[in-house]
């Protein structure tokens, strides 16, 4: 079995007084954490490091940390190796799930004791719910960005249309009036798009655009009936004036 290797640095938990009559009472850490009262020693050595085995589902960790540091101590040091926050552990020690504030010493954590981390079960439906929600959005964003690549595609030609009835060049009635059903079908796609966040202000956005193109082509539309169409005719041929033949100068 092979075992990953974690130092706290050489760092001890706080030491308290231990409580009259045995009883065990809590005192408030520093950082908040409420923690077992402890007997002060002055002359004591420094606290000894211990070798904590830890075993999370299949994967295994040997931890080094000071036996004076409590669970919560020892969620923090878990952190960078597993991935999960403290408030996503539980650990398992002698069958019993140990509270932040319990000391490792105190509940008879030695050298190479095994301790088991499982992860949080309200943590993990909140990182399935996170994912589902991750999932989602990028397949909105997807679905956004293919109606807006064919908004581009249909924006172009609304712009060439324009051009061609400024010019004075009468198009089609059907081009215009095909590219505004087109217009109309991304329009009703786009609407069927659930969004949430900054989606639905991408979707507003591309909404705006085909609206537009859309009363830029009713306006076009108006402006193309006034125009006559263009007659091109080809002379196939220059004719010379027709000259008398002898026969004509006789009466």
């Amino acid at each position: 079995m092979m075992w990953r290797t974690v130092s706290d640095g050489g760092s001890s938990a706080a030491q308290g007084e231990e409580a009259e009559g045995g009883e065990m009472e809590w005192e408030m850490r520093p950082g908040g954490m409420l923690v077992q009262k402890r007997q002060a020693d002055l002359g004591a050595a420094a606290a000894p490091v211990v070798r904590v085995r830890i075993s999370h589902g299949a994967v295994r960790y040997e931890v080094s940390v000071s036996c004076l540091a409590t669970f919560g101590e020892l969620k923090k040091l878990l952190t960078a190796e597993t991935g999960l926050q403290p408030g996503e552990q539980r650990l398992m020690y002698r069958g019993k799930e140990r509270g932040d504030g319990e000391f490792l010493d105190l509940c008879g954590v030695k050298d190479r004791s095994k301790v088991v981390l499982i992860q949080d079960p309200t943590s993990l439906e909140r990182r399935r719910v996170e994912m589902w929600r991750n999932a989602r959005i990028q397949s909105v964003h997807q679905a956004i960005s293919d109606v807006s690549l064919e908004v581009d595609k249909l924006a172009d030609q609304v712009t060439t249309i324009e051009k061609s009835i400024s010019n004075g060049n009468k198009v089609a009635e059907v081009q215009i009036t095909t590219l505004i059903e087109l217009l109309m079908r991304q329009a009703v796609k786009l609407d069927s798009i659930p969004t949430e966040g900054d989606a639905s202000s991408q979707k507003n956005l591309l909404a705006k655009r085909v609206q537009k193109c859309v009363e830029t082509l009713d306006v076009l539309e108006i402006s193309n009936a006034k125009l006559k169409p263009v007659v091109v005719t080809t002379m196939w041929e220059t004719f010379d004036p027709p000259t008398k033949t002898p026969w004509e100068f006789f009466d």
